[in-house]
């Protein structure tokens, strides 16, 4: 607890203006008091006394907005009074104040210099008194210590106070860069989801789609090609509820982990199979010798990229043919889609979800990702995903 704190409630609710007033009159009691006391053989309570106190505290009211102004003033009334022949014990309060308020208002370099000032002036008022034997006055040496007391209290009293503020500084950044970081993460975990829900819904969906319309195109001619592709449709359908229910049980739960291993390289033919039908010819180059030694998150990148390029060619390249490669070069894992469609109509200068999603997935895994039209025609989508990373304990599919 401060020393502001333990003052009463009233006092604590003034004004910087009232406590300059309540400074201002304390000192003036205190130093009145002393003035009005008459030793014998010395000059006291007379005008020139009354004069310079009044001079000194009406000076004390502009503390704040003139310090070193102030401790001037009240420095050389106090001079005054000592050249004019009064002794006292408390004549020197006003400047006490004044050079205290120096100190705290002002910087390090102002209070030295001051201090300077003041204990040179102190000690040469002391040796011009000391020759008057009718009025003694304490050794130079230690009339030019008493000046530095309030200066050095100040000083103490403002480093305090700046210590505070930084502290006080410090914590609101750390509070800010917080909830910086809380936001961050959030988003950063919103961006997660709709990337998962995106892959997840949209292949989902134009698999069904291309099964539907080739069950619609077989139905009446070849019942069991349409039949075996509505069980492609309600498979694919399954396997988009489980993998919505793993999304949403790790949103509900934050600690739990999905039962369902997440998908890598080695269900990319899977993959491929729920696009048979949808006019595309797709064919499949797998050269992955030892898929354990892929981190489990160089696989779902691998997988969810192959998946998201093939969804494309689906729906906007009308392609004949399109080429998946996945394989192992030096360090990286190679993926790489080539259609030989129309392109993706726009999506160079505007990617959509999908191409944004392939890009975030490549970068979560310190990997890159090109794609983009090709010269003699089709869209290329090429990744390479390092494989280098050292998996943790249940790292690997």
């Amino acid at each position: 607890m401060t020393t502001f704190d333990r003052l009463p409630a009233r006092v604590r609710a003034l004004p910087p203006q009232g406590f300059d007033l309540l400074g201002v009159a304390v000192v003036g009691v205190l130093t009145g008091a002393d003035l009005a006391v008459n030793e014998p053989g010395y000059r006291q309570a007379d005008g020139v006394s009354w004069t310079l106190l009044a001079v000194s505290l009406s000076a004390l009211v502009w503390r704040r907005r003139w310090p070193v102004a102030v401790a001037s003033v009240t420095g050389a009334a106090c001079a005054g009074w000592a050249l004019y022949g009064h002794i006292g014990e408390l004549l020197n309060l006003p400047v006490i104040l004044a050079l205290y308020t120096v100190a705290v208002l002002g910087s390090r370099r102002c209070t030295a210099w001051v201090a300077v000032i003041a204990a040179a002036a102190s000690g040469a008022v002391a040796l011009a008194v000391g020759k008057d034997v009718v009025n003694p006055q304490g050794l130079p040496v230690l009339e030019m210590v008493w000046p530095l007391i309030p200066l050095l209290l100040g000083e103490v009293v403002r480093t305090r106070r700046e210590l505070l503020a930084e502290y006080a500084a410090r914590a609101e950044r750390a509070e800010a860069d917080r909830e910086r970081e809380a936001a961050r993460r959030v988003q950063q975990e919103r961006t997660r989801i709709a990337r998962e829900l995106h892959d997840v819904v949209a292949h989902t969906v134009a698999a069904m789609t291309v099964q539907a319309g080739v069950a619609l195109d077989t139905l009446d001619r070849r019942p069991e090609v349409a039949r075996e592709s509505m069980r492609t449709v309600r498979e694919a359908g399954k396997e988009a509820v489980r993998e919505l229910r793993a999304t949403l049980t790790v949103l509900r739960e934050p600690d739990a982990e999905s039962i369902a291993p997440a998908p890598g390289v080695d269900r990319i033919p899977e993959l491929v199979s729920t696009f048979a039908g949808s006019g595309t010819e797709i064919s499949l180059s797998q050269d992955v010798p030892d898929p354990a030694a892929v981190p489990r998150m160089v696989h779902l990148a691998a997988y969810r990229i192959v998946q998201e390029a093939l969804t494309n060619v689906v729906k906007h390249a009308d392609a004949r043919h399109t080429a998946v490669s996945v394989s192992l070069e030096e360090r990286h894992l190679c993926v790489e889609v080539v259609d030989d469609g129309r392109g993706h109509a726009g999506r160079d200068s505007e990617p959509g979800f999908g191409l944004i999603g392939m890009r975030e997935r490549a970068g979560a895994v310190g990997g890159s990702i090109d794609y983009g039209h090709r010269a003699d025609g089709g869209f290329r989508v090429r990744a390479l995903l390092p494989t280098d990373a050292t998996p943790g304990e249940g790292d690997r599919p």
